[in-house]
This record gives C-alpha cells, sequence and structure tokens, in this order.
C-alpha cells in the first residue's frame, strides 16, 4: 500500500528527513513517534505529494507520488497540521463541498457524512459557523473532511490534538474500524496514542527511523522489562548482595519505604531468572520478602533512550 523508498528532505543546509525507508501494508495502524522537530511533519507532506522530497520517492497504491499525484489525492484522505478551514461556513456546507469536489455521488457522501457526523459527535455543530466551534470541534470538523470520500489510505498528522478525553476516544474507535482493511498513518508525540491505537510505530529523531516495531516489541527493550521492586520484613539483603544474584544487571535502592528495585541483564528469560533468585535468596537467609512487584517494559524510558533523553524516574 505504502513504500518510502531513501525518503530525504533538505531545507537548504538543514536536512528534515534523512533516507527513510519504510514498508506499510492494509490493515496497519502506524504511528510516526518522536518529539517536535523529529521530521513526522515533512515526512507526512511528501507522502502526500504536497512537498517534493530532495531525493528518493514515496510510492502509494503503485503510484509515484511526485510523478502522478492525483490518482494518490483521489484515494487518499489527509488531515495536515492545524487543519485549516473556512471559517465563515459551517460544516455542513464544508462537506457539501468537499462531496462537489470530488464528484461524489449524493447519496454515497450523505451515507458518509451521517457515519462520521455520529462517529465524531458533531451533531450539535453542523450549523454553526466555523469561527464559532472550539478547537477540538474544529479538528473533528476537519478530520470529516479528510474521509467523507471513505479513502483507502488515511493519512492524519496530530490527528487528536486539542481534543478532551471522550473525543480522543471517539477519534480512536473510529480509525480502528477504519483501518481494519485500509492503511492508516498517524504522526503524534504522545506516547498514550501509540499504546493506545497503533498497531506499530517508527520512531523518528532528528530526520531518521531510528526503531519500527509494535508497540509491545518496544516496551520490551526498556530496562523495566522484567524489572522487580521488593520490600523486605526484618533484616533486608545488602545492595551488594541483590546485585550478585544471578539475572541481576543492577540494583537502585533502598527508597524511602526500604524497597529495592531489581533490573534484570538483557535476555529473554532474564525477568523469571531474576525472581527465581530473589526468591531463593528470601528462603536462603533471615529475609523475608514483604512485597514484591513486577513491572512491564516502560514505552517512555525506550522513547527517551532513542531520542536522546534522560531516562525518566
Amino acid at each position: 500500500m505504502i513504500r518510502l523508498e531513501g525518503l530525504h528532505r533538505r531545507f537548504g543546509p538543514r536536512v528534515a528527513v534523512e533516507r527513510i525507508d519504510l514498508v506499510v501494508e492494509r490493515g496497519e495502524l502506524l504511528a510516526l513517534l518522536g518529539p517536535n522537530g523529529a521530521g513526522k511533519t515533512t515526512t507526512l507532506r511528501m507522502l502526500t505529494g504536497f512537498l517534493e522530497p530532495t531525493s528518493g520517492r514515496a510510492r502509494v497504491l503503485g503510484h509515484v507520488v511526485a510523478d502522478d499525484p492525483l490518482p494518490v489525492r483521489r484515494r487518499l484522505g489527509y488531515l495536515p497540521e492545524g487543519a485549516p478551514l473556512w471559517p465563515e461556513t459551517t460544516p455542513r456546507d464544508l462537506l457539501a463541498f468537499c462531496a462537489r469536489v470530488r464528484r461524489l455521488e449524493t447519496a454515497r457522501w450523505r451515507r458518509a457524512q451521517d457515519h462520521l457526523v455520529e462517529a465524531l459527535q458533531l451533531g450539535e455543530a453542523m450549523r454553526r459557523r466555523i469561527d464559532t466551534l472550539s478547537r477540538g470541534l474544529r479538528r473533528r470538523v476537519a478530520l470529516a473532511a479528510a474521509l467523507l470520500h471513505d479513502p483507502e489510505v488515511i493519512v492524519l498528522d496530530e490527528p487528536t490534538a486539542g481534543l478532551d478525553p471522550n473525543q480522543k476516544h471517539a477519534v480512536r474507535t473510529l480509525l480502528r474500524e477504519l483501518a481494519t482493511d485500509r492503511v492508516v498513518i498517524l504522526s503524534t508525540h504522545l506516547l498514550e496514542e501509540v499504546e493506545a491505537l497503533c498497531t506499530r510505530a517508527a520512531v523518528m529523531h532528528r530526520g531518521r527511523v531510528v526503531a519500527d516495531a509494535s508497540p509491545r516489541a518496544l516496551r520490551r527493550r526498556s530496562r523495566w522489562e522484567g524489572a522487580v521492586t521488593v520490600r523486605f520484613a526484618g533484616i533486608a539483603p545488602t545492595p551488594a548482595a541483590l546485585t550478585a544474584l544471578p539475572g541481576v544487571e543492577s540494583v537502585s535502592g533502598p527508597a524511602a519505604d526500604s524497597a529495592f528495585t531489581l533490573f534484570p541483564t538483557p535476555g529473554d528469560d532474564s525477568g523469571a531468572l531474576l525472581q527465581a533468585s530473589l526468591l531463593e535468596l528470601a528462603r536462603g537467609s533471615r529475609s523475608e520478602v514483604a512485597e514484591l512487584r513486577v513491572h512491564e517494559g516502560r514505552l517512555d524510558e525506550v522513547f527517551g533512550r532513542l531520542t536522546d533523553r534522560a531516562d525518566p524516574s
């Protein structure tokens, strides 16, 4: 469905996107995840034909976008950054205009409009001027305009920006529904968005893709995957004794509540080995485990490490 081949964009001396290679298949919901300035928006603009690459190419549905943009745009829905809209019109008139421009049959676009109005909770806003709507409503109107023609490829730049939790839930539900037989690509810097919605995340940093995997696979790269926080009753082992246990890479603590956190050595079974070593130590000493908690990997820690940010506490 989508293939990016050495996609590269330079603005003067500054490289915004550096030779990206990505393949996205039908049914995937891919996030371009990265901090501000990582190159996410520039990548989406090249993918949708609104910006020509300096080198490389983007293929969508078999077409090279820069060479043959119209067949791509007919089958692609794009929500750009900022979601520009005509402030003096109403959502109802805007969607009707979009339908006329795309030459959609009346019955078809009215069915699509009714579905989108319900899914995006736009009923109250359809007859009001756009310049009187909240930021969240304007964002959802722009999303409805991008989806009205039932596109096969959906490209969204920060689709839930400005939405409250209920509105985010409605948008995410709709996107999951759409992604079952389409491609959905969205840019975001919100980790919660990736975990709640996406089947895959390509982490961007300084114009490059530095990781590409499912959210679960990314979490498994975290030093917190399989880590154990333990609190002892009675005499606690020393940090040195805990560090010497098989499967333990490092130890943090004791904390204010006398708890230690043990981080496992890298490896598929390291978490289980760490737990077994810890319980064996407790059985063979005067220490008694009063509390034990096993951690899952943390996407924020992986993201921070990939994007040169300090490990969050």
